[in-house]
């Protein structure tokens, strides 16, 4: 029995002045290169990596910018949810956010984890 699954979620929390973030970036970008199916769910100060010029001037040295990394997720594919409370708590809406992103609350990423995917926190 193969229980390898292709479906991979990612909860990030860190935003754009920590290097976690860039490495949950990294990690999302290489899934996608490996052939997975990849939803990152945006919660807490991660929030700020989306919103609108938030990760334009953020370069956590040595990796690739946020920005790179970021664009090159979407472009590809990648699935980016913010949560609902957290934007709420920034005062941000949908307008306030990159495209590409969207608001929408843990159901989302609950229902994939409950198909089988695997699932990673930064």
């Amino acid at each position: 029995m193969n229980n390898e699954t292709t479906d991979l979620i990612i909860v990030m929390t860190k935003g754009i002045y920590d290097e976690v973030s860039s490495v949950g970036l990294t990690i999302a970008n290489g899934a996608l290169t490996s052939g997975k199916t990849v939803g990152l769910f945006l919660t807490s100060s991660a929030i700020d990596l989306v919103r609108k010029n938030g990760i334009d001037h953020t370069h956590v040295q040595p990796m690739e910018s946020l920005k790179s990394l970021l664009d090159s997720f979407i472009a590809r594919g990648g699935d980016v949810w913010a949560c609902p409370p957290c934007t709420t708590a920034r005062g941000y809406d949908q307008d306030s956010l990159i495209d590409g992103v969207v608001i929408h609350g843990a159901s989302v990423i609950m229902e994939r984890i409950g198909k089988g995917a695997a699932t990673l926190t930064f």
